[in-house]
């Protein structure tokens, strides 16, 4: 197996098509991997207000339902 792969990666480095497509698709999974982090970020902060408010409002049911209603 580890014979296959870098068999692999090696003909890899011989097409330039392959090593432009393999640094396209690092770069894009980058780039997908920061938007998701950035969401990550922006729903806490969202979250963080909504409990916010429902807690000013005395609404602790409702702070309740919305917390397990988040994913994991």
């Amino acid at each position: 197996m580890a014979k296959a792969l870098i068999g692999y990666r090696s003909s890899d480095l011989l097409d330039p098509r392959l090593s432009a497509d393999n640094a396209r698709l690092r770069a894009r999974v980058g780039e997908l991997e920061a938007l998701v982090l950035r969401l990550c970020a922006e729903n806490d902060r969202l979250s963080a207000q909504v409990a916010e408010h429902l807690a000013e409002q005395g609404l602790r049911e409702e702070m309740q339902d919305l917390q397990e209603m988040q994913p994991a």
